[in-house]
């Protein structure tokens, strides 16, 4: 437990940031365990919360793909992975849609207002929010989307009315199909067409290992490194798309990228208020 003035010292080392985030736009991608253990994800939204009391506009794009896992084996249903994305046919997509933009959306809401914020769940279906193509591939991963364009005038009302948007990664297709799109890019894309100072992603690992054991985690990568890296095998699985939206984010504008562990209490705090930071910072080389 902090002293009192210990809590004193940690509010004036945090006041520089949030001068100098005020008024800023924050892209969260928010998933792994912080979206499936009750007390992290208490903890997360707090942030959130605490984050757009100061000044700042967080943006909130979720994951949701161990719900989904749980649903598909209800029904029955396979589930098939290719480069860390989920193959996705119809029935898989009927399953997705629901968890995403129902089950999931309106609960992260719930538990905003319910913490004294006020947020507004989205899909890209809503004001063609997301619009996308089907993603090309050497294997067919059936409704797997690719965005093309992200409307960002809709995030920009919310945000200037005082609410958090949050998204499901649910695009449009051209002739009008649902597509799943898989969050890190929804992300990446989001932050871009926003032109967010910040894009955080939290996952289940600290940052980008280059090797074995925590003592290789990289704090600071370029994007010019990150292709050398998918291509020696060192960045693989889930971390591919993660990296990719990261590297999207990039070269649409936004200032930082940042790879962080969602599993740690107020890891997004500790990211955004203090000086040292963690996980892994991506940025332009």
């Amino acid at each position: 437990m902090l002293s009192p003035l210990e809590k004193a010292n940690v509010l004036t080392e945090a006041l520089p940031y949030i001068q100098s985030f005020y008024g800023k736009t924050i892209v969260i991608k928010y998933g792994g365990h912080a979206m499936i253990n009750p007390e992290l994800e208490e903890l997360v939204l707090k942030d959130i919360v605490l984050m757009k009391l100061v000044g700042m506009n967080p943006v909130i794009v979720h994951g949701g793909g161990p719900l989904i896992d749980e649903w598909l084996k209800k029904l029955d249903i396979p589930a098939k992975f290719i480069d860390g994305l989920r193959v996705t046919d119809e029935a898989t997509m009927e399953v997705v849609e629901m968890v995403l933009a129902g089950k999931i959306n309106k609960g992260i809401v719930n538990l905003i207002n319910k913490f004294g914020g006020k947020a507004i769940g989205l899909c890209g279906k809503d004001g063609r929010l997301i619009v996308a193509e089907k993603k090309q591939s050497k294997q067919d991963l059936g409704l797997v989307g690719d965005v093309v364009s992200i409307n960002p005038g809709i995030i920009h009302t919310l945000t200037q009315e005082g609410y958090i948007p949050v998204i499901a990664p649910i695009g449009v297709g051209t002739q009008q199909e649902t597509l799943n799109i898989n969050a890190d890019y929804v992300a990446g894309a989001l932050g871009g067409a926003l032109k967010a100072h910040k894009l955080v992603l939290l996952t289940d690992v600290e940052g980008i290992y280059l090797g074995k054991g925590p003592e290789s985690l990289a704090s600071r990568l370029t994007d010019s490194e990150i292709p050398k890296l998918i291509a020696q095998g060192v960045i693989n699985g889930g971390m591919i798309p993660k990296v990719q939206s990261c590297l999207a984010a990039l070269e649409k504008g936004v200032e930082n990228v940042h790879i962080v562990d969602g599993r740690k209490a107020h890891s997004l705090l500790l990211e955004i208020f203090t000086q040292k930071g963690i996980g892994t910072m991506v940025v332009k080389g």
